[in-house]
């Protein structure tokens, strides 16, 4: 089967919403991983990236025209150890405080639901990204938390899991496409093409999302040999 390409998958799509990647370079020697956010409101468009040590956070551009943080202002990225975490939401606090306490992802994430934004009811999207640099290898798992069929009544809870290969990523997003109610991503993540840098990843994901829609971009390239990571970071808000 053919991989994905994912410039086609995020130019023919207008609001993917939020996403991530994560995969193996072509080449071999790096972890891959992106995180997108998106908006359609003043209050999810008002946002910025920034990091800072151990992670990376979302803040208001403007912090007067922030009016509800509750569900747009959380940590997308936590470093724990030899381990990323990236998410779409607080859960990235969650799994960083059970992982921490010797419990699993999985673990986590069965104490947490989809979004309460009623009616997209929103999924939560998360991966975590396991090393070995001793090895040269990694590990890497995602997970969706969707409700069933946009009934809120009941919370259903997908878990996946990956052995890495060259230049194989996988792409999961909050939703299929625009919509009113939005409808919310289905089926297992998508397989995509990965290049070898962090750059070239920056510059797919960025120059083909809705640039309407478009908010903020977050690209981490770990060389498994241990050596420093690459860490970008595109904000539309400048």
């Amino acid at each position: 089967m053919a991989l994905y390409d994912l410039k086609t998958l995020l130019s023919e799509n207008s609001y993917p919403g939020r996403g991530i990647v994560i995969g193996k370079s072509a080449d071999g020697k790096n972890a891959m991983i992106a995180y997108f956010i998106m908006g359609r409101s003043e209050n999810s468009r008002n946002r910025v990236f920034e990091s800072f040590k151990g992670g990376m956070r979302t803040k208001a551009f403007d912090e007067s025209k922030l009016s509800d943080p509750s569900l747009i202002i959380y940590n997308p990225y936590l470093k724990l150890g030899d381990t990323d975490i990236i998410t779409n939401g607080d859960q990235t606090n969650t799994i960083y405080d059970f992982l921490k306490d010797g419990a699993t992802f999985e673990e986590a994430l069965y104490t947490r639901e989809f979004e309460p934004d009623a009616p997209n009811f929103t999924p939560r999207i998360s991966g975590a990204v396991y090393y070995g640099f001793a090895k040269n290898m990694f590990s890497y798992k995602l997970s969706i938390l969707k409700s069933a069929n946009g009934r809120p009544e009941a919370c259903n809870r997908y878990f996946y899991n990956y052995v890495p290969e060259n230049g194989i990523g996988h792409f999961i997003h909050t939703y299929k496409c625009d919509g009113n109610p939005i409808p919310s991503f289905y089926g297992e993540p998508e397989e995509i093409a990965l290049p070898n840098t962090a750059e070239e990843l920056a510059d797919i994901v960025w120059n083909n999302l809705n640039e309407d829609n478009k908010v903020s971009l977050f690209v981490r390239a770990v060389p498994l040999d241990g050596s420093e990571p690459t860490d970008i970071i595109i904000n539309k808000n400048k």
